[in-house]
């Protein structure tokens, strides 16, 4: 029977760490409520005994779990300054531990938990603090921070998706590339006495191949010195207004990755202005903070023409329809909710939608992308192999 190792808490906020021998984490889970303890975590002991020495940063992945957890703790009962003891009492994680430790510090100053968040903007962003302001007015930051917790899961969910897709091909890019540069900076040269006195014979093709390997071999260091230097300029400039805007621009224009660029932005507007809308924020808040999530600095164009048109009174599906570029789908789904009172619900749901047409169309993407890149590095390798064998046989003819 495997073990178990679980962390869980008292009702006093004191920690409870050890392990268990059972069938499944949910007997363990379920064993340990019957003891009166909160279940925070329960893993594999090898998984855990391989997390528990971690000493990085407190990253937006952690933000995650610490979100979770501490929905579980004020769900349980324990008031918020507890909690977060409980909380630094799990970490390894020491600068982790010194955030909570100052956000524990204010709470207890009498701050209310969204303002103590605000000292750490790149971790908790307007929406993330406008949700636990919005948990803390109602009475109910435990639920708030569950639809937090979710919304941050599925967002990580969409998003380690498509980087997870992205890795076979990248990797396949970077083999085609340092396949050609090996051929041509140590393959091609060796062939180079063989056809010193060849001239005007060889054909064109096998002097252009020498040609191409000669200019690697004799500046490859500097072509890799000037290649890094456009890259580095490159990922520079693309980070200024006018770089970023360009870039959004072409990104939208790409056949099939375009869609799904337009697509994965959307859903991520839908799915955190419906979060916000069920959280009790009001419209036009929810508008400037959903818009505010967008990166692509095109659709958040689009989508910022959608608050002034709220501030005067009118629908947001009228300035959908007005930009010209959002799908009827988005528009329908939009129009429906203003008109049933039940717009957060809406969002959501094409949230939904389109995560899944994002999944699909990367998916889609990818099967073509594919078979290109092996076949544009067979074709390269085989344009050099052939004009390689091209030079032998003008060789072998003239031997003749």
């Amino acid at each position: 029977m495997p073990t178990f190792s679980y962390k869980a808490a008292r009702r006093d906020g004191s920690l409870v760490e050890g392990s268990l021998e059972a069938a499944s984490q949910d007997l363990v889970a379920r064993e340990l409520r019957t003891q009166g303890l909160i279940v925070l975590s329960v893993a594999d002991g090898q998984t855990a005994s391989r997390g528990s020495g971690r000493r990085g940063s407190f990253n937006r992945n952690r933000v995650l779990s610490f979100t979770s957890e501490l929905a579980v703790l004020l769900r349980a009962g324990l008031p918020i300054d507890r909690a977060l003891k409980v909380l630094i009492g799990m970490s390894a994680n020491h600068a982790e531990k010194a955030i909570m430790e100052d956000i524990l510090a204010s709470v207890k100053g009498g701050k209310g938990f969204s303002h103590a968040l605000k000292s750490y903007p790149e971790l908790f962003d307007d929406f993330y603090i406008n949700m636990v302001r919005s948990g803390e007015a109602g009475g109910s930051l435990s639920s708030i921070l569950g639809r937090l917790a979710d919304q941050l899961d599925k967002a990580k969910q969409v998003r380690s998706g498509v980087v997870s897709a992205l890795i076979y091909p990248a990797i396949l890019a970077i083999v085609a590339v340092i396949s050609v540069l090996v051929m041509l900076g140590f393959v091609v040269p060796q062939f180079e006495t063989l056809f010193a006195d060849m001239g005007d014979a060889l054909p064109i093709l096998t002097v252009i191949v020498i040609a191409g390997g000669e200019f690697v071999k004799a500046n490859g260091v500097w072509l890799m010195l000037i290649v890094g230097t456009m890259i580095y300029v490159g990922r520079r400039w693309v980070k200024t207004s006018k770089g970023k805007l360009w870039l959004d621009r072409r990104m939208l224009r790409v056949p099939m990755l375009g869609s799904v660029v337009f697509k994965y932005e959307t859903s991520r507007f839908a799915r955190t202005m419906g979060t916000l809308l069920g959280s009790g924020v009001s419209v036009l808040q929810s508008l400037n903070i959903a818009v505010s999530t967008v990166s692509n600095e095109v659709v958040r164009g689009e989508l910022e023409t959608l608050a002034p048109e709220v501030k005067r009174g009118g629908h947001m599906s009228q300035a959908l329809v007005d930009s010209g570029r959002f799908s009827p789908l988005l528009i329908q789904m939009v129009k429906v909710g203003e008109e049933s009172g039940q717009l957060d619900e809406m969002l959501l749901e094409l949230a939904r939608v389109y995560d899944d047409e994002v999944s699909a169309g990367v998916k889609r993407s990818l099967t073509l992308l594919e078979p290109l890149l092996i076949l544009g590095m067979g074709g390269v390798i085989g344009v050099i192999i052939v004009a390689i064998l091209m030079g032998i046989l003008s060789v072998n003819d003239l031997a003749v």
